[in-house]
């Protein structure tokens, strides 16, 4: 069968502080690495479990697969349109901000050795 994916648009975190708490779960069985997103501190763990909860929903519902024998191939955050500010600096210059946002998307598959 082929890998089942759920993506998430437009979150309101960089790909710097996203690709921590995906380097943790990549490659992990979907349980495992909820149970792990569960544990994290960060606000942002809280939302890539909701996107791997979907990828699992979509595996068990759409394509009939088995939920514990799934494991997350692939994880990825993509860069997102980036919102642009500007704030007053001193002698009448600006400073850009720029506030950036990603895509994140998440590739499940059922585990050869566990089926």
């Amino acid at each position: 069968m082929p890998p089942v994916r759920a993506l998430a648009k437009s979150l309101g975190a960089s790909q710097k502080r996203l690709k921590p708490i995906l380097d943790l779960v990549r490659g992990r069985r979907v349980d495992d690495a909820l149970v792990q997103l569960s544990l994290l501190p960060s606000p942002w763990a809280k939302t890539v479990a909701k996107v791997v909860a979907s990828a699992a929903a979509n595996a068990e519902n759409n394509m009939l697969m088995n939920r514990d024998n799934l494991r997350i191939i692939h994880i990825s955050a993509d860069n997102a349109k980036s919102l642009k500010r500007f704030r007053p600096r001193a002698r009448g210059r600006i400073g850009k901000i720029i506030k950036r946002s990603s895509h994140v998307m998440v590739v499940v598959d059922e585990d050869e050795d566990r089926s």
